[in-house]
């Protein structure tokens, strides 16, 4: 693609970087028929195509409008044309330089400022989410339906405890920001399954939010502060008896991944960073290079399941088949899933901001799940199992709680 970026913008390296990545597209088109957005609302600006040609426009010197904003926001950044492209446009990146620049030379409307601003408030923070969960749930059977429907139902856990720390191999495990509220049933199947395969997890509730929420609602500051501190909290447990780090949540797993590009510039943190990223590993990695034998003998292998591989997991840490040849592994029947490559909805926070976009991607993807008649739908994200919780009719859970059934 040619290009005209301004002088400005090309003494940066960020300019420089979105030429080079702007250079890379051919226009060929293959990207729109793997973006959700564009296969619901059909608009050019409304898919990979479109939104590279107005990130190029902004970055020559076109007017930063509302009308621009709207189309890169309603962008899932699932990465599904990122797999798609055959000339590895870095599309992603380039969104995020584009939604970067909109920051600093486009205001939004008040409303908008003050429900993202609210979301920043809430969500990255255990104790708040947890608070206004259980409020919600209080005065969840008042509302009517549609906003029931929006709030997720409290999940029964079994009374197990966390294993004890006996296995000489030892991990971190992420507890996250909403997930130890929302479910915290994943971690302990986590913990519990490693420990069958001898494997003790460390819990870390210190370290909270991975920094996603905050990264994907323009407070670059804030994701980069959540980064540092988190490596300040791991690095210690990884130079000692912790051999790795390991996440439940994809969406969570994919960032941390990008913490090195996130802190480059940095100093003190783009080396630490990098030693970090190198020994974080999602679960499905971990499983995948253990000898499975010890789960064979406690599970129920007659269950059907419906899988439904993330965006963060298939696109964003490329880790397809992964998950699908474990659960195949230990004897669970996978039902077809078509269109297995486009997303949810749930992509973190946009469910929120974009809720009548999400909700049509949410029913669509469930009915694709539910065609081959599954017992169960199963996924490896925290978001898109509470989005699929709206529509789906059967179970929604993470496939690491299916490898702890009785």
């Amino acid at each position: 693609m040619q290009t005209r970026l301004t002088a400005q913008i090309l003494a940066s390296d960020t300019g420089r970087e979105a030429e080079t990545i702007l250079r890379n597209c051919v226009h060929c088109g293959f990207c729109t028929a793997t973006c959700p957005t564009y296969q619901l609302l059909g608009d050019e600006l409304d898919g990979p195509r479109g939104r590279i040609y107005q990130i190029k426009q902004l970055l020559e010197g076109a007017d930063p409008t509302a009308r621009v904003q709207q189309h890169l926001d309603r962008c899932l950044l699932c990465r599904g044309c990122e797999t798609t492209c055959p000339s590895g446009v870095a599309y992603s990146r380039l969104l995020e330089i584009g939604r970067r620049y909109m920051a600093d030379h486009h205001r939004r409307t008040a409303p908008d400022r003050v429900f993202r601003w609210l979301l920043r408030k809430v969500l990255p923070h255990g104790r708040r989410f947890s608070f206004l969960l259980a409020l919600g749930r209080a005065i969840r059977p008042l509302l009517p339906e549609r906003h029931r429907r929006s709030i997720p139902a409290k999940r029964t856990t079994a009374a197990d405890s966390w294993p004890t720390l006996t296995h000489p191999r030892k991990m971190l495990i992420l507890d996250g920001c909403v997930q130890p509220s929302l479910a915290p049933s994943i971690n302990l199947a986590a913990a519990q399954v490693l420990d069958r395969l001898g494997i003790s997890l460390i819990r870390t509730p210190q370290a909270g939010c991975c920094g996603a929420v905050e990264h994907h609602l323009d407070d670059h500051h804030a994701s980069r502060n959540r980064a540092r501190r988190n490596i300040d909290l791991w690095r210690p447990l990884l130079d000692g008896e912790a051999e790795a780090l390991v996440i439940t949540a994809s969406g969570c797993a994919q960032m941390i991944k990008e913490y090195g590009h996130l802190l480059a510039d940095d100093p003190l943190y783009a080396e630490k960073a990098r030693q970090l990223v190198s020994r974080t590993h999602d679960i499905a990695e971990i499983i995948d290079n253990e000898d499975l034998e010890p789960l064979r003998r406690c599970l129920d292998r007659r269950s059907s399941v419906a899988f439904h591989a993330s965006c963060t997991l298939q696109h964003g840490q490329h880790l397809s088949g992964v998950v699908e040849n474990i659960l195949r592994q230990l004897g669970y029947r996978l039902t077809p899933v078509a269109d297995a490559h486009l997303c949810c909805g749930s992509a973190g926070a946009y469910s929120l901001l974009q809720p009548h976009l999400a909700a049509q991607l949410g029913r669509r993807k469930s009915a694709r799940l539910l065609a081959g008649e599954p017992e169960m739908i199963a996924t490896a994200n925290i978001g898109c199992l509470t989005h699929l919780q709206k529509s789906a009719t059967r179970p929604v859970v993470h496939w690491i709680e299916l490898l702890n059934r009785e």
